[in-house]
């Protein structure tokens, strides 16, 4: 199926993108994907190298006649989400993703896709490879690490790159450009516990969340739809409160970046509580469900039967943990004031994870202001912390600062227009983008980001629109034909 991909138009993109996704390449483990681009420039005889950190840089001079234009700095990052369905057997560290055609989109099967940001790199790498698309001298930064923490954006040092304007390839609207974008922050709650050994007289079940849509947890956050670990956590309450159900492990969730579509637990109760805890849990599945009619079609909530678990953890730390996550915020926690339907600040509750005596939750915090970003942070904390968890923060991140009076805006509104006889949408995303952290370091560069269309990033339910990719690709090389010259620039 991935050889049908790579024949797809425009082939440059798609023989590129099938050939990337043939390299495991998921966050903190790029060596292979690195190594693959760094064989690539090589490859074409083009200046080549990594940077310290990972960050791998390739250029290419301007073809004849556009050696007065501004240097044009590509940008995409190499690595990608790992997310895939509970009934999927794959290994994202040694496969590479198995790819089909629907219709207009092309999806994975049971996975990830990594169309974000895989596509951009493919854009990059077919202009890379090009004889025939005119463009100035170009700089190709492929970035490490940018799904869970940016750190290759972050480790990037001063004056490795030469461009003046940065296009980054990583929005996914294809009629939108994008101008600016939230910051972030990883809040992570932990504490211990002393496990108790089951009493007698009980008997164990496994409880499910499955088949919710997850999402981006930035660009999807506002959707309404459901987190499974809030979920878990609203049946675990109401089992505790009204049957003593103990709770012996939980497993919700796991990216911070993907809004969790998954929670299974394993718990115990009294025998004779059972058959009550059976009839009760029918009734909350069916009120969980007719909460989510239109957003969750294919939510699962399973109570069965299993072995009894050798140990829970005590009453009084059980309660502490639901209370907190019943407690913490989830969700768009504020709308913009200035950009009109703009999530400002929000919160994604995205790993709880309860397992031989240590328990964890891991959330990311965004916002388009930094100080909305901290104030819900420390609210976070102060839940946490009620509950006697250990709070650490990590992974800080700035947001990109919008500037409409950009001159490269200007240039992809008009050749926009152009090309395809409507207007833009000029907008700034609640999603963490690479350009605030590379404006630390290069604040005079001209930055913008665009990209084909791309559905339900960071969920198995990832898909990408091939006409969309073909306007993308016309509209990028279209681009690189009208970049300034370098004594107009501003």
């Amino acid at each position: 199926m991935n050889e049908q991909v790579s024949l797809l138009e425009p082939r440059e993109v798609w023989g590129n993108f099938a050939a990337l996704n043939a390299v495991p390449r998921p966050s903190k483990k790029e060596e292979r994907v690195i190594q693959f681009m760094l064989n690539f420039g090589n490859s074409l005889h083009l200046e080549t190298f990594k940077d310290g950190v990972g960050n791998v840089i390739i250029r290419k001079e301007a073809t004849p006649g556009m050696e007065n234009r501004q240097t044009v700095t590509l940008q995409s990052h190499l690595d990608m989400v790992h997310q895939k369905n509970a009934e999927t057997e794959f290994d994202f560290d040694t496969e590479g993703i198995c790819m089909r055609v629907e219709n207009d989109w092309v999806r994975a099967e049971g996975t990830t896709l990594g169309a974000d940001n895989g596509l951009g790199v493919a854009a990059i790498m077919a202009l890379l490879e090009s004889t025939t698309v005119p463009h100035p001298a170009l700089e190709a930064l492929f970035t490490i690490d940018e799904e869970t923490g940016m750190t290759g954006a972050m480790g990037l040092e001063a004056g490795i790159l030469k461009g003046a304007i940065l296009l980054n390839l990583d929005t996914e609207e294809d009629d939108e450009i994008d101008i600016g974008c939230a910051g972030g922050i990883d809040v992570t709650a932990s504490r211990s516990y002393t496990e108790e050994t089951v009493p007698d007289g009980f008997i164990g079940y496994r409880i499910g969340v499955k088949g919710l849509q997850g999402g981006h947890s930035g660009m999807d956050i506002h959707k309404g739809l459901a987190n499974a670990n809030k979920l878990m956590n609203r049946l675990l309450f109401k089992s505790t409160a009204n049957h003593g159900l103990r709770i012996a492990a939980l497993n919700g969730g796991g990216l911070r970046n993907a809004i969790p579509r998954e929670s299974f637990a394993e718990v115990v109760l009294e025998t004779g509580k059972a058959r009550d805890l059976e009839r009760d849990f029918k009734s909350w599945a069916t009120v969980l469900k007719a909460e989510f009619p239109d957003k969750e079609p294919g939510m699962e909530l399973i109570l069965e039967p299993m072995e009894i678990p050798k140990n829970v953890m005590g009453t009084a730390v059980q309660e502490q943990l639901l209370r907190a996550v019943h407690t913490a915020h989830n969700g768009v926690y504020a709308m913009s004031t200035t950009m009109e339907d703009l999530v400002e600040t929000s919160n994604n509750i995205a790993r709880v994870e309860v397992k031989e005596g240590k328990i964890s939750i891991g959330c990311l915090t965004r916002s388009s202001v930094d100080s909305a970003k901290m104030e819900l942070a420390n609210a976070l904390k102060v839940v946490f912390e009620s509950g006697d968890f250990q709070v650490r923060f990590d992974g800080n991140y700035p947001g990109w600062n919008p500037n409409p009076d950009s001159v490269i805006l200007s240039v992809l509104e008009t050749q926009y227009e152009q090309l395809f006889q409507a207007s833009p949408k000029v907008v700034a995303c609640h999603a963490g983008l690479e350009c605030g952290i590379l404006g630390r370091n290069y604040p005079h560069m001209d930055m913008i980001s665009f990209g084909p269309t791309i559905k339900g990033a960071h969920s198995p339910d990832e898909r990408a629109s091939i006409t969309s990719v073909q306007k993308f690709w016309k509209f990028l090389v279209n681009i690189l034909k009208h970049i300034p010259e370098k004594e107009k620039a501003v």
